[in-house]
């Protein structure tokens, strides 16, 4: 009991000093040291600009607060579209101006209207090209409104404006970018590293069937949000320099071919599971034949029994997977001439089985290959065309749009009916909070916390502006009164719960109380437009929680549509691209649908099950469809012959059924995979194909052959979809065979 003792009572150490120095550099650290850039780069932009002399420096310190994020990558990226989007408001507020200045009806209804287009823009595209969006109908605002009670001006008043803008801009990179950066890329290089060593670590805990449905769920659901935000990582890292530009094309397509692999392993994983569930003597056979291909794959994955650890590990895991690869067709084929002297083996099983298997080797191959070219600044794998395609649905965008225009034209009208001296700052901030709250999970709590922010401002704002300038001369002097001022709001975006508070308060604060070159003493007027801003917010709050809100369960129920859909993506879509855009957009509506349910875990459950359901289909259908394109040119493969008709009415079939799944479109769907398989079996029957040819037939009935079995999977969401129980897998596996 005393060493205990005397161990806890052991003087500190310089070690331990540093030890815990370190471990405050890496977390809070971080922190600070971003704080103190935005406020330097705060700082930095309103001396720019009072040198230039411009008239609202102020504009150049909001700019900052903007587009200033931790990341020195997101920083560049939101910069560079706001810039675009700036120069899109210029003109587009220039032409509205000289249409509509004699006429304030007009010219509030054609601002509303861009404004609303350029919200729906911001809510359909979820990544940083959203700020081009943002700031095309902010700015448009922001120029256009008060430039409109002076139209003879209004030229100057834009450029100026933009000047601002683009000062701000300019300064919050360079301090990003040039004092202690943090640059998304070397964050990636860890991420794919701890990515494929937990996908190995998935493979073979699966494998061994030590992971049972609830750590298959979690983990399935933890590679989605990691795929979103691997690609956000990356669109942020092009933006970094060249090392990251030169790796881009190779680490999407890492991206898409892990959604393709994991896709892969998880159809092969559930089908071995059916046939267990079956549990005859047939299906038995089939499995013990798979098994041992199955332990072979984790020591692909090793080098020297070590997992995978940087790209060359990955490049000798590629060699062995693509020499297991070059062998596996062999070696199938005598394990299933062995099965054959079975009676009851299920040979379309095992055919299923094994082509699944080979597809997870050669997807395996592919996602270690293109791991290990990372190694080198350039290789032939970066040619790689295939995009994450992140896209907010249509309808949810469109209505984002129209409360925006709704919302300005209310309070447009509203200004126009009082003649409120800051009717002008109500209607262009409500255009602000509308177009930067709408791609937010939650833009009701977002404004209203935004509110809350700017209220807090405003009382700051005033004890800055009355209480501590009159009393202070000189820039230094200037920068030293606001940095208690400033620092509240910035330590507050750091903190997620407080990020939407502090947001407003940054904001607003520079928006009333920045400094302009001559400071004007009106406590009325500042009263006016901190009534004004706080206003604003709040009316945008009761728009987004009244004019049909995004939480509510219709939206979910869109977004769940969409990702049924998705099966019509595999099935209709051109196949050049067809497969990434369908991964992608299936896991891209799963991580918006659990965006807007962050504590409804029942809602999180059946939208995994739903994905594994659309993947699992819409990838059979992409395998079929890539199958039949490659069989060779020959009457009996037209698209007129009687087996191609019968795949066209199975893929309407399946197009139907996840687009509204019903009790008789799911017998349609059964019926219609039945009669394809017995069309390609009549045609196999009625001819002598080459090897080829004969193989690829084989596999389009296992492709089929597999939609079957994940259509009368009893786990599926389809069978309480339907409303009915599921059928039985040996109801149909025998018409199958």
């Amino acid at each position: 009991m005393s060493a205990p003792s005397s161990h806890a009572a052991r003087p500190a150490t310089l070690a331990d000093f540093r030890k815990a120095a370190l471990e405050w550099a890496r977390t809070d650290g971080l922190t600070w040291i971003y704080i103190a850039k935005a406020l330097a780069a705060c700082f930095l932009a309103l001396g720019v600009a009072m040198k230039l002399d411009l008239p609202q420096p102020r504009t150049a310190m909001t700019t900052v607060f903007i587009v200033m994020t931790p990341q020195s990558g997101a920083v560049f990226a939101k910069s560079f579209y706001r810039i675009c989007g700036t120069l899109v408001g210029l003109v587009v507020m220039l032409a509205l101006i000289g249409l509509f200045a004699q006429q304030p009806e007009l010219f509030i209804i054609s601002t509303a209207i861009w404004v609303g287009i350029c919200t729906a823009g911001a809510a359909r595209n979820r990544n940083f090209r959203s700020y081009g969006f943002v700031l095309a109908g902010y700015t448009a605002a922001l120029i256009g409104i008060p430039a409109s009670q002076h139209p003879d001006g209004a030229f100057l008043s834009a450029l100026t404006r933009v000047a601002e803008v683009v000062i701000g801009i300019i300064c919050a990179g360079a301090v990003s970018g040039l004092v202690f950066p943090q640059f998304a890329g070397l964050q990636m290089r860890s991420t794919v590293r701890a990515r494929f060593s937990a996908f190995v670590e998935y493979v073979s805990a699966s494998l061994a069937g030590s992971n049972d449905r609830a750590q298959i769920e979690a983990t399935n659901a933890r590679f989605v949000a990691d795929i979103v935000g691997f690609e956000a990582a990356r669109s942020v890292a092009v933006f970094e320099g060249p090392d990251s530009r030169m790796r881009g094309g190779r680490l999407a397509r890492l991206n898409s071919e892990f959604m393709t692999a994991s896709t892969r392993f998880h159809a092969l994983h559930q089908l071995m599971n059916r046939l267990r569930e079956r549990g005859t003597h047939g299906a038995s056979v089939a499995i013990a034949a798979l098994e041992p291909y199955f332990r072979e794959i984790a020591p692909l994955l090793a080098k020297s029994g070590e997992p995978v650890l940087s790209a060359a590990d990955a490049a000798h895991a590629a060699a062995q997977l693509d020499a297991y690869k070059a062998e596996l067709p062999k070696r199938v084929r005598a394990t299933r001439a062995e099965l054959e002297d079975h009676p009851d083996a299920p040979l379309l099983e095992f055919d299923t089985a094994a082509e699944l298997l080979y597809r997870f080797i050669d997807d395996l191959y592919q996602y270690a290959a293109t791991y290990a070219s990372l190694a080198v600044d350039t290789h032939a794998r970066e040619r790689w065309i295939e995009r994450y395609e992140p896209k907010t649905n249509a309808i949810a965008a469109g209505v984002a749009g129209l409360r925006a225009t709704i919302v300005m034209l209310v309070l447009g009208a509203f200004w126009i009916a009082t003649a409120w001296p800051s009717g002008s700052t109500l209607v262009l901030n409500a255009a602000a909070v509308c177009a930067l709250a709408s791609s937010a999970p939650n833009p009701k709590r977002i404004a209203f916390q935004m509110g809350a922010g700017t209220l807090l401002a405003t009382f700051a704002g005033m004890l800055a502006v009355f209480g501590v300038y009159p009393h202070i001369d000189g820039f230094v002097l200037l920068c030293v009164a606001l940095t208690p001022f400033l620092l509240l709001g910035v330590f507050m975006t750091t903190r997620p719960q407080l990020a939407g508070y502090g947001m407003g308060y940054c904001i607003f604060f520079c928006f009333l109380a920045g400094p302009d070159n001559v400071v004007h003493y009106d406590p009325s007027a500042f009263m006016n437009d901190g009534l004004a801003l706080v206003l604003s917010m709040l009316v945008s709050s009761i728009a987004f929680a009244v004019l049909l809100p995004p939480s509510t369960p219709w939206l979910r129920k869109r977004l769940l549509v969409d990702l049924r859909r998705q099966v019509v993506v595999a099935g209709r879509a051109g196949l050049a691209r067809v497969r990434s855009r369908f991964e992608s957009g299936a896991r891209d509506l799963m991580f918006q649908i659990n965006a807007l349910s962050p504590d409804e875990p029942d809602t999180k459950r059946d939208t995994l099950r739903w994905l594994f359901s659309v993947l699992e289909v819409g990838n059979a259908v992409i395998d079929l469809r890539r199958e039949v394109a490659t069989l060779p040119a020959h009457p009996r493969n037209d698209k007129g012959a009687p087996w191609r008709l019968a795949l066209d009415g199975l893929l309407d079939a399946l197009a139907a059924l996840f687009e509204r799944p019903r009790e008789d479109r799911f017998a349609r769907a059964l019926d219609a995979t039945a009669d394809a398989l017995a069309q390609v079996q009549h045609l196999m029957d009625g001819f002598t194909p080459s090897r080829d040819e004969r193989h690829q037939l084989q596999r389009i009935r296992s492709h089929l052959h597999f939609i079957r079995t994940a259509l009368l999977d009893p786990q599926s969401p389809l069978a309480a979809a339907i409303n009915a129980p599921a059928r039985a897998p040996s109801e149909g596996v025998p018409h199958a065979a």
